[in-house]
């Protein structure tokens, strides 16, 4: 089924307002689902919060597209994606290619969509897909587009120390996150927010932004928008080893890559402990922006009254919840009771 024609689909009228903030939802605000046929597709929780509004909405969900079980933890069992499990606790169809092969492609196109969405699926789609659906296909994006388009704005937002974001629904091409845009969200980010709990503050709003515009898409009572791809900013992936710390970037760069990768892949440095040198993982920590009036070296552990900080660049990192490699998580004072002579050593 092809896309259907733009200069058709939108009335000859002034284009609707284009709302960029929301009323909050009630239980009685709610919005009668479009008889469409939708494909979903997405993987880890946020993901999840959006097809659970879409159920208890009532949209005809046709079939449920996520990533492979993949191994995740120390023990590397298989585990299913956040997606998969609350699909199968509603009893919807679930598929899981292993790529958006032309197998997949004839899958999906059996289904027979409508509409596709797409949220935190963890691949671009094909051209061959995004021409199935007559409605298109909508992505719920994290972050304010065009900043921040790719796999990890949650995380690009906190490790630059932005203190706003939002959600993007946005017509799907055939670029990474470069589509018109439908409506935006924007919410604030507190100091204390975390990659977790900014999450799911973002997927509370995508599911109730996305419940609100899919009537008036279908309605055919929207007018996308283009982004300005002048504004355009791409994020960094975020890998494991992006955890490691360089104390000497400045304290509160440092809590910020603390926040953007807590609780994956989280932040550590390594303790030389007699001969081993021993990954120590800083589970929770805050910081002091000013360095101590008695100056420190770069990276050595020191006590502050009753905290354990440690110099960085600028500014002090208070240590308070850490997991030495092979041992379980403790706070500070506790670890300090079997492990006094990181006092005084460095942190590399």
């Amino acid at each position: 089924m092809a896309w259907f024609d733009l200069t058709r689909l939108i009335p000859k009228q002034e284009p609707a307002k284009q709302e960029t903030e929301f009323s909050e939802k009630t239980e009685t605000s709610r919005f009668d689902a479009p008889k469409i046929r939708v494909l979903f597709m997405g993987t880890p929780e946020f993901s999840a919060t959006v097809l659970s509004g879409l159920v208890e909405e009532k949209y005809h969900i046709v079939g449920v597209v996520t990533r492979k079980d993949k191994p995740t933890g120390r023990k590397q069992e298989v585990t299913e994606s956040a997606v998969k499990k609350k699909a199968s606790e509603y009893g919807l169809l679930v598929e899981q290619p292993e790529k958006l092969d032309q197998s997949a492609v004839e899958k999906i196109r059996d289904l027979k969509p409508d509409l596709i969405i797409v949220a935190a699926y963890g691949r671009i789609l094909p051209k061959e897909i995004l021409d199935i659906p007559g409605f298109g296909c909508i992505n719920v994006h994290a972050s304010l587009l065009p900043k921040w388009r790719g796999a990890s704005p949650i995380q690009n937002a906190l490790l630059t120390g932005a203190t706003e974001t939002g959600i993007t629904l946005m017509l799907m091409d055939e670029g990474m996150d470069t589509g018109n845009i439908l409506t935006q969200k924007k919410i604030p980010i507190a100091p204390e927010d975390t990659q977790e709990s900014l999450s799911i503050r973002l997927a509370e709003v995508g599911r109730d932004a996305l419940l609100e515009t899919v009537p008036l898409w279908v309605e055919r009572t929207l007018t996308p928008l283009p982004q300005d791809n002048t504004q355009a900013t791409l994020c960094q992936l975020i890998e494991r080893e992006d955890g490691h710390i360089l104390w000497t970037d400045e304290a509160e760069a440092i809590y910020n890559r603390f926040r953007a990768l807590y609780p994956w892949p989280g932040i550590f440095a390594f303790w030389k402990k007699d001969t081993e040198l021993l990954r120590l993982k800083l589970l929770r920590i805050s910081f002091q922006k000013q360095s101590p009036q008695v100056p420190q070296l770069i990276g050595q552990v020191f006590e502050v009254g009753e905290k354990v900080g440690v110099q960085t660049g600028e500014g002090i990192i208070f240590l308070e919840t850490v997991q030495l490699e092979g041992k379980t998580e403790t706070g500070i004072a506790e670890f300090l009771l079997g492990n006094k002579e990181i006092i005084g050593s460095f942190l590399q």
